[in-house]
This record gives structure tokens, C-alpha cells and sequence, in this order.
């Protein structure tokens, strides 16, 4: 008989079931969605472990076979865990989609990965039906009803209900992930610098990002929130994962609202939760309430916490940051522990890793000196990176023994690593780089600032290398909508050189599902003529 592994993710779940199957570990929290109208849904080990079951049970009835794909299409439901946890078991391998995917792109993901099915929810059948006659060897849909939604499964031919699956008893269905390294889904890079690149990932990458709650300091008594769409590797890696390996009361919201953020946790006792860079922002822009440090939460695990708010987070809502550095197609780990190391720092990579900022001939840079973050292990080769059916883009991954990131940072005497920019991201403006999150920050402060984004544009003097810089707003509603006043604050606030050249006045920063401003839809948009840009 084969012996049980907690790095597969269909065992893991088993035998959390048998030990502790009423822990009540998942909670899919309903006060951000409805004001708390709705109650909770939760999910205890043994309620997974059976749900799961069935959606095994129900893929194979549709003719899924060990090495099939399908897709993972809607929000934080708890029915996208199960899928998950239900493609373990089969053997099969999910593709998480974000929900607000359509059109080409979405029919691209779905024939890139060689989907056969898609568990979805109803409000997403609009985009899935417009581009079906695309998408070749689509067979099934399992569409959960939400209630969320205008869209009736009845108004969609070939759609078939995974609520009815859900209330069906099922056998047990043997496990036919035999493996640790046997593949669990195929994971697609955002897509912010052009089209998505398909990453296979294992039961053993999945349920090992799970130690990083004992990197993060986590206990037993600690209860992880998030609201970042489990479509992306933050939520997880940061939060699911070590969930479900330590055994903590985790919280979902359907998805991240900032204005409710704090509430939720309050509500729920969340001691900890994970924010990417643009989410800080975001975040900080929030009105100041007398009750900003009553909340429970202790610490905010960081992935490009800019500087310029850091400190100034920490002391508003009382609590620690913890930053690291990963990414999702490999390279390692590093992080900064709370109070070592500077500010802005991502940290020092973690033992048994190399990682070092190199040029473009491979030659470590001198500190200061901006280059690529490359990693390889301290001790042994760089594990190959494969993308789905992307053989030039594997091959080109690693180089020299390298994992190269595409990210472009520095480090600093004492080896402190810093994140600058996206590899060609930059923006050089009269001379001097500028750092986004200061521009950001003092536009964010502003009463009638909602949201921004700042970002660049070649110059309009045709300087090489040179650009403008843009800074996207969205205004807070029933704010009165004054450019001047805006470019009148960053006067105050900042630098000459920092100053936007343009204000970009939108409905809402379009944000990738873990909430990572899109850049390339802000520049498509772009105009210096249209109405809603504005310059001094």
C-alpha cells in the first residue's frame, strides 16, 4: 500500500480529516460581500476532504484522466479549494484563471493549457460563452450558483451544475497523485509584459510553500486572512498553504476590498494577512479612522512594500512587516525579518541560496549598481522552470547556472537586497530615476485621491531612455475633481524631477488578480490629448 505524504495535496487533506475533522480551517467570510446579510460558508478538514471527493468522483464521470487539464474560473469560493484539492486526487491538473478574464486572452489560456473542462461560477458563463466556438477540446462545465450573478445556468447550453454534484454522496476515489512531484496545475504568469506563460507546478511545490508560515513566525493561534484571488501564487502559497499544513483557522473574502480589510479582521480575529506593493498603496490612500490600531492584526507579510509607506503603515495600524521576495516561476526565496535590515530592503536570500545582482555579462554588480536578481542553489544545479509547451522559454529561464528573475534590483554594502523595477520597467526622468512609491505616496494622501498608479512613457522630448512620468488617479467619489489641486500637492510634496508630467484621470486602475496594476492597459489608454489626461 502506498504511504501517505503531507506534500500531496489529496493526502494532506485525508489525514488532517482523521486527526482534527472538525477544525473548522476555511472560513469564506460574507460581510465584505453583503455586509454580513449572507452567512459565512465554512469548511472543516473532514467537509473537504468529502466535498473533494465528489468533485473527483464528478471529473471522472465527465472522462477525466490522470494528466488531464481543466480550469479554475471565479472568486475566493470554497468550492475552488475543493477542485483543487479534487485534482490531486484524480491526478489531473487545474489552471487557475482569473475571473475577470475574457475575450482572446481567455481563449488563449483555455488551448494553451489543453483544458477539457472548466469549474466555474455563473457570473463568469458570459465571457466563457462568447469565446467557446474558440477554445477546441472543451467537453464539460461545472458551474457553482452564487447567487451573485444575473447569469442563470439555463441560458447557457452544456453547463452543468457543481452545487447538485456537491449535494450527491460519492465512493471514495483512490488517490492517483502516487508522488510528491506528480503535477497539480499549470499556473499562468499575469501576463503584464505580454502573453501568460503557463508554469506546471507539483503537490510538492503547493503543500511545501506551507512552511512559510513557520518563516513568517506563524502559531497555532494565529488566523490568517486574505482577499487576494487564489488565482495567484500569493494567496496560496502566503495563506492557503500554510493553512491547511498547520492547521490555522484561515479567512477568505470573495475578493480584496481595502475599504472593508480592516473590518473583516476585526470581525474574525485575523491576526495576519499578506499585501503585494500596489495594495500598500492602496491601502495607506484610505481615509485615517480613530480606530486605525484597534485591530487585531500583529503582522503583514510584504511582497514589495514600497518605502515610502513602510513605516508609516506600521505605526497607523500598529503591527509589524515581514518582506520577502519570491517568484512564481522559481528562483528562491529571500526575506527581512520585522525590525532587521533597512527599510525598502526585501532582505537576504534564504540558507542554502545563492542570489546576487548581476549585469549583463553575468559579473555580480557593485552595490548601488542596478542588474538582474538572478538565483541558483548554494550547493547543487538550478532546477529546470518549464513552461507549459514553451520549450524557448524554459530554455532561456536559466542561463549560466542562473534562474533569471526579469527582475532588476541592487544591494547595498552590507548585502541588503533591493527591488528597483520590472526588467525594462524603469523610469528615468531629466537625469534621475524615480522612485514610484514616493510620487504615489504623496498623491495617495490627498482627501479626493482614491486609488493611483504612477508609471512611464517615452519622453516627449525624445531623449534615449528618457521618459515622462503618468500618474493614474482615480478620484474618491463625491470628491470634487480639481487636476491643479493634485499637481499643486506634488509641487509641495516632492522633487521637481518627481512631479508628473501627466495626471490620468480613470474609473479604476485595471489590477491583475493579485491586485498588480496592469501598466500595459494604462499605456494603451493613453492619450496627452484625450480629456482625461491632464498636465500643467
Amino acid at each position: 500500500m502506498r504511504e501517505r505524504s503531507e506534500m500531496i495535496l489529496a493526502d494532506l487533506i485525508q489525514l488532517r480529516a482523521e486527526k482534527t475533522p472538525d477544525l473548522d480551517v476555511l472560513t469564506f467570510e460574507h460581510l465584505s460581500l453583503d455586509g454580513g446579510a449572507t452567512p459565512d460558508e465554512v469548511r472543516t478538514f473532514a467537509d473537504l476532504a468529502e466535498n473533494a471527493n465528489r468533485i473527483a468522483a464528478g471529473l471522472i464521470a465527465r472522462g477525466a484522466k490522470k494528466g488531464d487539464r481543466f480550469a479554475i474560473m471565479m472568486r475566493n469560493h470554497p468550492e475552488f479549494i475543493e477542485a483543487m484539492i479534487a485534482a490531486s486526487i484524480t491526478g489531473t491538473l487545474f489552471v487557475p484563471i482569473d475571473p475577470r478574464t475574457k475575450g482572446d486572452k481567455l481563449a488563449f489560456m483555455l488551448n494553451n493549457a489543453e483544458c477539457s473542462g472548466i469549474v466555474t461560477a455563473d457570473y463568469c458563463l458570459p465571457a466563457i460563452s462568447s469565446i467557446r466556438d474558440q477554445v477546441s477540446g472543451l467537453r464539460w462545465l461545472l458551474c457553482v450558483e452564487s447567487n451573485e450573478s444575473e447569469a442563470r445556468l439555463a441560458d447557457f447550453s452544456g453547463v452543468e451544475s457543481l452545487n447538485e454534484v456537491l449535494a450527491k454522496p460519492a465512493d471514495p476515489v483512490e488517490v492517483q497523485a502516487d508522488d510528491p512531484t506528480t503535477p497539480l496545475q499549470i499556473s499562468f504568469t499575469s501576463g503584464t509584459t505580454g502573453d501568460p506563460k503557463g508554469i506546471i507546478g507539483t503537490n510538492m511545490r503547493f503543500c511545501g510553500a506551507g512552511i512559510l508560515g513557520s518563516l513568517f513566525g506563524l502559531q497555532p493561534e494565529d488566523r490568517p486572512y486574505t482577499g487576494l484571488s487564489l488565482t495567484h501564487g500569493n494567496a496560496q502559497g502566503v495563506t492557503l498553504a500554510p493553512a491547511l499544513l498547520m492547521s490555522l483557522r484561515a479567512v477568505f473574502s470573495r475578493r480584496f476590498t481595502k475599504s472593508k480589510l480592516w473590518d473583516v479582521c476585526r470581525a474574525h480575529g485575523c491576526t495576519y494577512f499578506s499585501v503585494l506593493g500596489g495594495i500598500a498603496t492602496s491601502i495607506y490612500s484610505e481615509p485615517p479612522r480613530e480606530n486605525d490600531r484597534d485591530n487585531p492584526v500583529r503582522l503583514v507579510v510584504s511582497g514589495g512594500m514600497p518605502a515610502a509607506v513602510w513605516e508609516a503603515i506600521e505605526q497607523r495600524f500598529d503591527l509589524d512587516i515581514f518582506e520577502f521576495y519570491g517568484a512564481m516561476d522559481g528562483g528562491g526565496v529571500a526575506f527581512k525579518p520585522v525590525g532587521q535590515g533597512p527599510v525598502g530592503s526585501f532582505g537576504k536570500p534564504a540558507p542554502g541560496l545563492d542570489m546576487k545582482i548581476l549585469d549583463e555579462n553575468d559579473e555580480e554588480c557593485a552595490p548601488g549598481v542596478v542588474g538582474e536578481i538572478c538565483t541558483r542553489p548554494g550547493d547543487g544545479e538550478t532546477p529546470e522552470v518549464e513552461y507549459y509547451k514553451n520549450p524557448e522559454a524554459s530554455k532561456k529561464k536559466i542561463r549560466r547556472g542562473w534562474n533569471r528573475s526579469g527582475d532588476m534590483g541592487h544591494r547595498d554594502e552590507d548585502g541588503w537586497l533591493f527591488f528597483d523595477h520590472r526588467g525594462g520597467g524603469g523610469i528615468r526622468h531629466n537625469g534621475d530615476f524615480i522612485t514610484a512609491s514616493y510620487v504615489e505616496k504623496a498623491i495617495a494622501e490627498l482627501p479626493q485621491v482614491d486609488d493611483v498608479y504612477v508609471y512611464g512613457i517615452p519622453a516627449a522630448s525624445g531623449a534615449p531612455g528618457e521618459k515622462d512620468v503618468v500618474a493614474a488617479i482615480v478620484y474618491t467619489k463625491g470628491e470634487s475633481k480639481d487636476p491643479k489641486a493634485i499637481f499643486a500637492a506634488c509641487h509641495e510634496k516632492l522633487e521637481a524631477n518627481f512631479v508628473p508630467s501627466y495626471l490620468q484621470v480613470v474609473d479604476e486602475i485595471p489590477k491583475t488578480a493579485s491586485e498588480k496594476p496592469q501598466e500595459r492597459f494604462l499605456l494603451d489608454a493613453f492619450d496627452p490629448e484625450a480629456s482625461n489626461v491632464f498636465s500643467e
